[in-house]
């Protein structure tokens, strides 16, 4: 190092840069970890936390990504996109469950209905 050189850390600016970033990525991961847990559980999501989520916007005036949060982003990414298979997986599933239910309850109620009770 030379004298009279100043070695200074990062700016104010480049503090609340990473900081505003760090605080996204926070939010995404409560996203998952919520999305998670109602898969886990199967709980229906209320009307008011469907508004909310799909109510959801990108945070603005973040710019580029910081380079020292690359490997956080990515593993959030990485999670968002398993929990969307998972979810449309349960979707799927769902879906033949409910035309399952549907054939049997349209089912004539009117037709015999036989049993062998000697068995």
């Amino acid at each position: 190092m030379l004298t009279g050189e100043v070695v200074t850390g990062p700016s104010d600016a480049q503090m609340a840069w990473v900081a505003a970033w760090s605080d996204a990525l926070d939010a995404l991961e409560l996203d998952v970890d919520a999305a998670d847990e109602r898969l886990r559980t199967a709980h229906l999501a209320s009307v008011e936390e469907v508004a909310l989520a799909s109510a959801w916007h990108p945070p603005v005036g973040l710019g580029p990504l910081p380079a020292s949060l690359e490997v956080r982003a990515r593993a959030v990414l990485g999670r968002q996109l398993e929990t969307a298979h998972r979810l449309s997986q349960t979707i799927v599933v769902s879906r033949r469950q409910l035309a399952a239910t549907r054939a049997l309850s349209l089912r004539d109620t009117e037709s015999a209905v036989y049993f062998d009770d000697e068995a």
